[in-house]
Order: C-alpha cells, then structure tokens, then sequence
C-alpha cells in the first residue's frame, strides 16, 4: 500500500533546515493536518508503473484514447523539417488558457532555419470561453483577422496551422475533434465535433475564405516538433502549462488503430485524464478532491488537475485557508481574498518560493490578499508553495519516465539517448520545477540519459513546421487528384458512351462502318434444358491442350477431362505437326476412356481469331499466344482438323462446331440458366482472355431467326469515339503496344493493360514529387513490371496497409508513409474506371435487346469468365452497379461460367444437335 500523504509529509518534509523551536513546532503542527507533500520514491515509482501500463494497454486497442497524428515527411528522431526547396511560410494559432496566440512564422532554407515570428496575443474573455461554441471560434478568426490587417502579409493561398491544446480524436492532420474541454473551457456544442471544421466556418463568416487551415495540433506535438537540433535525437515533448500533457514518437507497429508496421507516429498522450479511473485514488488529497469537486469537470482530468499551472495556485490557496482556519497561520485570520477562488495564480507562487526574494514577495501578496503575515507565516506558506509545486514536479516525472521507459524497452537500447523538449508556463516561471523534474526521471529511469530542451517561441515554430508538412501534402493531394480526375467518370460520360456503343452496334449489324464488327457466329440458340448424349470437346487457347468428354443429362452435365502439354516447337513448327499432335492427343484420350472407334459430335474451342463462316467453319485470321504455326493463317482450322486425322487414318470425327471461347461462357451459363444471352470475358493474362468479347441473340433478317453476334468490342473506339475519355497514360499504353491505335476500348478495360495504365501513372506522380520521394527508380521504368494481378491484391479488403506496402517494397519502391495508401488510391481509379466501361457496354447490349423485341422491361442473364472479373475484389460489383445506372429497365443477373471453354463448346455441339434434329422432324 502507499503511504499517506500525512506520513509521507512528517517523514520528508518536516523540518530538516530549521532547529528553531517555535518554528519547528509549527511545523510540526502543520504536518498534522496538511495531508499534500513531496512524494516518496515507492509513490513515482508505483505512479510510474501504472502510467506504463495504462499507456501499454491502450496503445495496442483500437478504441485507444491516446490519438495519433501522422509524423509525414519529418526526420524522424530529430523532429523538424527536412531539407526544403523552396519558402514555406505559415502561421499557427495556439489556445493557452485564457488568452490566443497568432503568430506568422516564416520557415526559409534548409534543415529548420527560420525567422523570428511576428506576435502577437488576445485574451478571452470569461464568457466567451464558458458561451457557445460558434462565438468561440467567431473570436478567433475575429482575431486571426484583425491580425492579419496589422501587418501586410497579404491572405491569398495562406495556410494556418491551428495549435488546439485540448484532448482530441485525431484522424488527419486537419481533422481533429474534441473530446472534452479542460483548461476552464467549456464551450458548448463543440465537443463531439471537427475543430478544424468549425473554425474553417468561422473564417468564411468572417469573409476571409482564402484562408486554409491545413493542420491542427496540440501545444506538446508543437513544442517537440520545433525543439532545436540538439546531441539527442528530440522525441518527446513535454507541457506544463495551465494543463498538461506530453507527446512522443512511438513505433507505428505498436499503434492498434494505425494499420501500418514502419515508421513512427507521433502520439499524444493525453495524460491529463490519467486517474479518472481511481488509479490515483491513494495519493489524492483532501484538497485535491475539493479542488476537483469546485472545477468546470469533476471527476475528470485528475492528474492535470495535481501538475496544471491552473491549479497549482488553488492548491496552495486551499492548504493555506486550511491552515489559518486552524490557527497556524496568520493569527488564524483569514480574508475574503484568501478564501475566493483565483485569489492565488501560479505566478504568486513560483515568485514566493524563490530562494533569493521569496520571502519578501510572499509578505506583499499575502497583504495583497487582505492578511497580515508574520516573520515566520511567511516561510510557512513558502514550504506550503514548494510542497505543492515539488509533488507537482515529482508526478510529472513519474509519468515523463513512464514514457522513457518505454521507448528504451521498446527499441531494445541499453542506454536510451533522448532530448526532451519542454514548454509551458510552469517551466518558464518555475526554475525549480525543472531540476525536481530532472531529479526524479534520473531517479525512476536510470537507463535513459536525458537532455531538457526549453521550447522555441512556444511550440510556434512547431507548429509552423507541421502547418509546412501539411501544405506540401495538401499540394500533393492536389497534384494526385488533379491526376485521377479523368478516371473518374460520371454518369453523364457513361451515358455517352452508351449511347455510342449501341449506335456503333447497329452499323455494324447493317454493314456500315462501324468499330463494331458485329461478327456473326451461327449460333442459334441457348441450350434449352432438353439436350442429351455424349459429346466430345477440344480446348486449344495456350500451351496446354485439352480433351472433354461431356456427358449431358437428366442430372446435369458430368465432364472428364485430360490436359496435354504442347511443346514450344510444335507451336512454332509447321501446322501440320500442329494438327497431327492435336490428333494424337485425341486418339489417347479416346483410348483411355474406352471411346476408340466411335464417332461422337464434337465442339472445337479454338480461341485465336477467326473469321466463320458457318458453324463448323472458321478462317485463321492470324496466330496470338505465342503460337506461329506455319501454313495455318488463311486456312480453315476444322480443314486442318480433318486432314490430320486422315494422316492417322484414325475415324472421322464429327466436328459440329468451332467456337471462341466467349461464346462457350455464354452456352456454359445458359444451361444453368435460359435467360442467359449475353456472354463476356474480362481476363489478365493471354489476349484471348483479355479481350472482352460481348455477345448477344439478335434477330437476323431472313429465315435464319436469332444468331449469336461477336461484337468484338475490343475494337470499339478506334474511330475516335473515345477520344474524350482517354487520358495520356492510355495514349503511352496505346504507343508502346503492337497494335497502336487499335483495340482502344480493350486498352482501357482489359488486364493486360491495366497495370501498364498504373505504372505509368506512378511515373508521373514520381517525377511531380508526390509518390516515393521524387527518386525515379529503374524498376518504375521497367515495362510490364506491374501486374494488373497487384491490382487486385492492392485493393483487396483483406489485406491490410502494412501488406499493401510489402507488394510495393517487393518492386523496389522506396516508399514513404503515404505512399501506400495513395498508389491505393490509383489503383482504385483505374480499375473503376474499367469496370464502369465494361458496365457501360453491357447495359448498351441489353437496351438493345430489350428494344428488339420491343419490352418495357427485360429479364436477362449474362455469363461472365476471365480472372480480372472474378478476382479482382470490386470489379463484377462495380460492372453490375454500372449496368443497373444505365439501363434500369433490364433485371440483369451475372452468373459466373464454370469452363466455359470446354463446356461451352460440348453445349453448342448439343444445341446445334438437337436444331438438327428438330429440323428433320
């Protein structure tokens, strides 16, 4: 248990200095009834422990009361700016107590030089710091302009830094909101809200709206932030001023709410409140409590309340009543002065403990005060004075070791080296305070060595410091905004785009020119559920080759499946050894599966491009993928087929159909589903995949009913139509692609270029000085070095920041604390901006339908494969957003294919089967 303060008074503070009987039985007496003094070393210490706890615990929760703000683009350890290119200028507006503070602070050079700031202050009136909120702020940006007018600093573009030494939720340089008001504030209507809001509102009221506050911070993250250079890397700063608070920088990694394992943040303790939990239950005073009960917020505030400079004179006022009411002091004669609250300040106090005139003054305010003090009342109310300030002193070193502590656990030093910077009215007013201070943290952490830095002009050029940091970073929201602004379309750009689709989609369809092709594929129907038998797929769209046997029945569809390699010269070699290997593959596989001999309809997945000419007819236009088989190009592949299987004199196949991948998703969901007519791949990696092929059932003049159109809307804007949309990262993509000027619609959706789009874009921002600190780094330059697969993991909801950046820092980019979160936000535009293209192109698609068949509303499906679409975490949900915006006279469903390319294939075999079937009846 710790001791009493009565014990603790008698045993350290009772007359070591006198041997003056009279006066050493006064003292005497006193101690019987004081119950405040110097503090024992088991009390710092038990203090002390408990503060490192409080702090430990509440730092690893999310719902933290210690709030951080973002130590962005500062020297770590030395806590001021690094070297600047160019002016930064900035003035802060502080809150200390009863009065306010503006200050214009110009910042020139390199490494922190400054000027000295121009000054000056405003006292509060009583009412206004106990009035609403709005006349509080309404005063300060009166303030602010009155100012402003005295000297001609001009306001166009100013930035202000508002120093709001008050316990805040911080959540960015400039959003802060109040917890609570200490400090004899208590405004109302401002607790629970934005401060930085509040005043930007105020300055508007005022007419002055070219006037910016772009960061806010506390007295203590000011005063560290503007402590000299020094032998000790300063990071920690220290208030006592009529509150009191400290602030620190703590490894990012121990910040719960932070998100992030690099770097340093600077945390603001609040230690204020520290106690409101009972935690100094044992240590508090019978004035201590009367103190609390008589303030603005009882209950809260406790360990401020023992250490503020607002209360220490209280304290002392208070002990002293006590003590005359109980006749040892003043004769026991007390004034209306001495017990009204006020009638003692913090300058009273530290100006009657001083060793050389103290007792002197102490004489001239206790008359001041309406007393009149004897020889030995006033060395009596002198020890009084240097109780309450030496236990003051003592408390806040308890809780500053706490922090030192800390920090030499938690970067594992043995001797912790580190400059504390301190500022406040106790400090500047009260030398003794200081060497208490210095003693006690000696004391409690004997494994820090420790350097006291007085703070310059009060924490202004701190503040001026971060109001440059967060200037700069306003500049390069701006630049990344600026940036990003054409990837971020509206729903009039995508209306547009609508509407061009949809007329591009019906010259097509008439034979005009059109960047549509609008390519007929002889598929004539979805599979209607009724189809049956045993058929056979091929799937040839890499370097591994496939063999289906699709079993269609009552139950389902069952597949079983064999995948053959095919080697780098045969791809390459001639077609017939091409064709021949496909052979071969077939014959194995039918071998296998007890299938030799016999004859089954078979559906060809070939996904080059082709031009059919009937549904098992289909003209290589020309070989992707890495394939160049020689003497194919030109020829029909189903041809190709066959004469190679008469090479083998193996059995004829019954080759059905030839389809392109995209039509097989659209077959695979239509089994599942018979609204399903509209298919689309949105891929990553191979150009089959990559490019987007829409496709939908359209009425064909004649007799041939409803066909199957391939739009290739890869193609779509090549005529210039999208010309307004696209940016210059999508002209530099265009220009060092092997097809410039063409396919521009697939340039700007599909993922093969998108992480092109981004890399080229992070080069721009990297030469403006907004992404890793301007250093061009050879991997940026590196084409294709950032995969549109980064995309996806980037923007994943369950990778956290600090994984974000793990992906960035694997590609050799020197990353800064924001960085990650603005590539974040790159990588956002861009892929929403293709989804949104795509979304438009379907709702294009499916108001056309609707409109053919002359539907108020329609029910339609779309089938949908590709790896961009399916995983990437916001793409189909952006994609279907989209759709819906547009065409909101459709219900469309997107059901993702399950091998649509093998599948699919079987299920046009099947479909056109079962035609033919019908056809004959």
């Amino acid at each position: 248990m710790l001791p009493s303060w009565f014990l603790s008074w008698k045993r350290n503070f009772c007359l070591r200095l006198s041997d003056d009987p009279k006066k050493a039985a006064s003292l005497s007496s006193m101690s019987c009834c004081l119950q405040i003094s110097r503090l024992t070393s088991g009390d710092t210490r038990h203090i002390h422990f408990r503060l490192l706890s409080f702090k430990s615990k509440h730092l690893c929760s999310p719902s933290s009361p210690c709030h951080a703000v973002r130590h962005t683009e500062l020297r770590v350890g030395q806590g001021t700016c690094g070297k600047r290119a160019r002016r930064l200028r900035g003035a802060g507006a502080g809150s200390h107590g009863a009065s306010l503070r503006v200050l214009w602070v110009t910042l020139t050079g390199t490494e922190g030089h400054w000027t000295e700031p121009r000054s000056r202050e405003f006292l509060i009136p009583q009412e206004v710091m106990l009035g609403p909120g709005q006349q509080l702020f309404d005063f300060v940006a009166c303030c602010l302009s009155e100012f402003l007018d005295a000297y001609p600093v001009g306001r166009q573009g100013l930035k202000i830094g508002f120093n709001f030494s008050f316990p805040c939720h911080q959540t960015g340089l400039d959003k802060s909101t109040l917890i609570s008001w200490t400090k004899g504030f208590r405004c109302s209507g401002v607790e629970g809200q934005d401060v930085v809001q509040l005043l930007r509102d105020a300055i508007e009221r005022q007419g002055a709206c070219s006037i910016d506050v772009v960061a806010v911070v506390n007295d203590t993250v000011g005063t560290m932030m503007g402590c000299e250079l020094g032998t000790a890397p300063c990071e920690v700063g220290l208030v006592v001023d009529t509150g009191t608070n400290a602030c620190y920088m703590e490894e990012a990694r121990h910040v719960a709410v932070l998100d992030e394992d690099r770097g340093r943040v600077c945390v603001s303790i609040e230690w204020g409140s520290f106690g409101d939990d009972g935690a100094l239950g044992s240590v508090l005073t019978t004035f201590d409590r009367i103190l609390d009960q008589e303030s603005l917020n009882p209950g809260a505030q406790r360990f401020e309340k023992m250490i503020g400079g607002l209360y220490l004179g209280e304290l002392v006022r208070q002990v002293l009543a006590h003590l005359a009411q109980h006749r040892i002091l003043f004769g026991g004669c007390t004034s209306r002065a001495l017990l009204s609250r006020g009638g003692i300040l913090l300058e009273h106090v530290a100006e009657m403990e001083d060793a050389s005139a103290g007792t002197a003054r102490a004489h001239a305010i206790l008359r001041d005060l309406g007393l009149n003090p004897g020889a030995l009342d006033a060395q009596l109310v002198q020890h009084v004075c240097a109780a309450v300030c030496t236990r003051a002193a003592q408390l806040c070193a308890a809780a500053l070791a706490a922090v030192l502590t800390r920090l030499q656990h938690s970067r594992e030093q043995q001797m912790l080296r580190i400059a504390v910077a301190t500022g406040g009215r106790v400090f500047e007013h009260h030398p003794r305070f200081l060497s208490v201070l210095q003693e006690t943290v000696k004391l409690l952490a004997p494994e820090c060595d420790v350097s006291f830095i007085p703070s310059v002009d009060g924490g202004g050029r701190g503040v001026a410091m971060v109001t440059a940091v967060a200037a700069r970073l306003a500049a390069h929201r701006r630049l990344l905004e600026e940036t990003l602004a054409p990837f971020r379309l509206n729903r009039e750009q995508l209306a547009v785009v609508q509407a061009q689709m949809r007329e591009a989609m019906v010259k097509g369809l008439q034979g005009e020119a059109s960047s549509l092709r609008m390519l007929p594929t002889y598929v004539r129907a979805t599979p209607d559920g009724s189809e049956r038998g045993d058929f056979l797929a091929l799937d040839l769209g890499g370097t591994n080759f496939r063999v289906l046997l699709v079993h269609v029945a009552t139950g389902g569809v069952q597949i079983t499946n064999q995948v053959y390699s095919i080697p780098e010269c045969v791809a390459q070699g001639s077609g017939q050894q091409l064709f021949d290997h496909i052979v071969d593959c077939i014959l194995d596989f039918q071998q296998k599966q007890g299938l030799s001999g016999q004859s089954l309809p078979l559906g060809f997945t070939f996904s080059f491009p082709c031009r059919q000419l009937g549904l098992d007819q289909g003209i290589l236009l020309n070989w992707t993928k890495g394939f160049n088989a020689s003497d194919c190009e030109g020829q029909d592949v189903v041809c190709l087929l066959r004469e190679a299987l008469g090479r083998k004199q193996a059995m004829e196949l019954n080759v059905v159909a030839i389809v392109n991948d995209t039509v097989g998703t659209m077959m695979s969901c239509g089994y599942e589903d018979p609204h399903c007519e509209v298919g689309l791949i949105v891929g990553e990696e191979g150009p089959a995949l990559l490019c987007p092929c829409c496709l939908m059932l359209i009425h064909v003049a004649g007799d041939l009913g409803h066909m199957c159109i391939n739009m290739e809307w890869g193609a779509f804007g090549d005529d210039g139509s999208l010309d307004t949309l696209s940016t210059c990262f999508d002209a530099s993509v265009d220009q060092a692609s092997i097809n410039p000027g063409k396919q521009r619609f697939e340039k700007m959706i599909s993922g093969m270029y998108l992480g092109e789009i981004v890399r080229h874009i992070l080069l721009h921002l990297t030469s403006l000085g907004v992404l890793f600190r301007g250093q061009q780094t050879q991997s940026l330059q590196t084409r294709d070095i950032f995969k549109t697969k980064f995309l996806s993991e980037i923007e994943s909801d369950s990778l956290a920041l600090r994984q974000v950046r793990a992906i960035l820092e694997d590609l050799g980019l020197p990353l800064t604390s924001d960085d990650a979160l603005m590539v974040l936000e790159v990588c956002q535009a861009v892929s929403q901006r293709a989804a949104q293209l795509c979304g438009a192109g379907v709702a294009a698609v499916v108001e056309k339908i609707r409109e053919n068949r002359g539907l108020e509303e329609l029910t339609v499906s779309v089938g949908v494969d590709g790896t961009l679409y399916k995983l990437h975490p916001h793409f189909s949900r952006l994609v279907a957003a989209t759709v819906q915006e547009l065409a909101p006279c459709c219900a469309v469903t997107f059901l993702q294919s399950e091998d649509g390319s093998g599948k699919g294939a079987a299920l046009v075999t099947a479909v056109a089967c079962r035609l033919a079937k019908q056809a004959q009846v």
